[in-house]
């Protein structure tokens, strides 16, 4: 397996097991880590062995907690649109069934990876569940301001 800085890759027989490694940062999601993402995904997705694949967070306080500001500084809105579109194109044509095993918080682009891109999701925890409510009620309204 090829050896990666933010993710740990493991298989259990036949599931493929991809998990982001950055407790520290509550899996905050930088553009490295989602290529890196990308390209695990896409392993497992070639490899006619694996018949599904888990996403999962390191520690116990965040499954994602969207994406990375620390980015941002510098960075003008289309720098920051170029910069991740690529690699979430490549998850987004996974073919292998994905579950998101979340526990904590999913919040921003963690909760768009769940919801969008992971066939399935499993909310393992209470907060996870009260943290997809918020988002979607903060799009939600952020949509209707926007028009307004």
């Amino acid at each position: 397996m090829t050896n990666y800085q933010y993710i740990l890759v493991d298989r259990d027989e036949r599931v493929g097991i991809v998990t982001l490694n950055r407790p520290k940062e509550l899996n905050a999601l930088n553009f490295h880590l989602v290529s890196e993402l990308a390209d695990a995904l896409e392993a497992f997705d070639n490899d006619e062995e694996i018949r599904c694949i888990v996403i999962t967070g390191a520690g116990d306080r965040a499954f994602a907690a969207g994406a990375d500001i620390k980015e941002m500084p510098g960075k003008s809105p289309i720098d920051m649109m170029r910069g991740g579109f690529g690699s979430w194109n490549r998850i987004r044509c996974i073919q292998t069934p994905m579950i998101a095993a979340v526990g904590g918080y999913a919040l921003g682009d963690g909760c768009k990876l769940c919801l969008i891109y992971v066939s399935l999701v499993s909310l393992v925890s209470f907060v996870s569940l009260v943290s997809f409510v918020s988002d979607v009620f903060l799009y939600q309204r952020s949509r209707i301001f926007l028009k307004g």
